[in-house]
């Protein structure tokens, strides 16, 4: 039996086509931030784990899924934005964390025109994202 990973990061399809390495890239730092989140405690209770998924989103897709987020009315749903280009909703009773994370298209023309960046820009901003979580959540910094 499989289980999933209580960290995961999942890469919009438009983000594929123009960061041809951003899934793997993705994969690798998957691996990284659940071995960091694991290594700081943010599982010590292993029946009340947090989920918790990072999505990438170009700056269109973003916009998208925020207006879908502003529109979680449910009780137990907090939304929480962090920044222009980061906003989260936190599912208390399912312990479920969604932080979507747009990638400027700033960001995007840089990337794209060098593309060697790509994999510490990204883990910095990852970084940067699970670490307002933590605070949030009242967790240890990675």
């Amino acid at each position: 039996m499989i289980e999933a990973l209580p960290l995961t990061i999942k890469v919009n399809n438009d983000l594929f086509d123009k960061l041809s390495k951003i899934k793997s890239i993705s994969n690798k730092l998957e691996a990284q931030f659940n071995f960091k989140t694991l290594t700081a405690n943010w599982y010590g209770n292993e029946d009340d784990i947090l989920i918790i998924q990072l999505s990438l989103e170009t700056p269109a897709s973003f916009n998208k899924r925020q207006k879908e987020m502003g529109k979680l009315t449910a009780s137990e749903v907090t939304v929480s934005h962090f920044s222009d280009d980061v906003n989260s909703s936190f599912n208390e009773a399912e312990q479920q964390l969604l932080c979507i994370i747009a990638i400027t298209d700033s960001e995007l023309t840089l990337l794209e025109l060098q593309p060697k960046i790509l994999t510490g820009f990204i883990e910095k901003k990852l970084n940067k994202v699970l670490n307002l979580i933590a605070q949030q959540q009242g967790l240890a910094s990675i």
